[in-house]
């Protein structure tokens, strides 16, 4: 999968993840999020039936991912981030749609994802997507301690 996107003069490509994308995605990955994945979850998602990830690659390297794991029929956005030197620039919405269209292609019904109640921004991107709120899982982050909201797209 390959598409190019010009906004504000950067253009970025969106492809599968590689092993060779790890020391980039773990290392903002920390710099983003204050409870990181460790490398192995990423591995996981490289080597298990039924799990991917997307990168987002500019000129300057990777500047943002995706995962996602199917289950049955179910859909599971697992982990998206982008650098802050990138955000505004269309570059979530191009690897959340990589993964809807991956999800949708493997006959799911639905595709689910949490997040923090405290993240409003993300929480705006993904009702624009269709997403509306579950449930909430209390306790469900640690670094800080929060609840998460589930949130569901149902495809038709």
């Amino acid at each position: 999968m390959k598409s190019a996107k010009e906004n504000s003069k950067i253009s970025i490509s969106i492809r599968a993840m590689r092993s060779s994308d790890l020391e980039q995605i773990v290392a903002m990955e920390r710099a983003i999020f204050p409870d990181p994945w460790p490398r192995s979850a990423f591995e996981d998602h490289l080597n298990q039936d039924g799990w991917g990830g997307f990168v987002a690659v500019s000129d300057e390297g990777v500047v943002g991912y995706a995962c996602w794991m199917v289950v049955s029929d179910e859909g599971h956005l697992t982990n998206i981030a982008v650098a802050k030197s990138h955000r505004r620039k269309s570059v979530a919405q191009h690897l959340l749609e990589a993964i809807l269209v991956v999800t949708k292609d493997k006959s799911c019904e639905f595709i689910l994802l949490e997040v923090r109640p405290s993240n409003e921004e993300a929480i705006a991107f993904y009702r624009k997507y269709g997403f509306d709120v579950l449930y909430r899982r209390p306790s469900y982050y640690h670094n800080p301690v929060e609840d998460a909201l589930v949130m569901v797209k149902y495809f038709d």
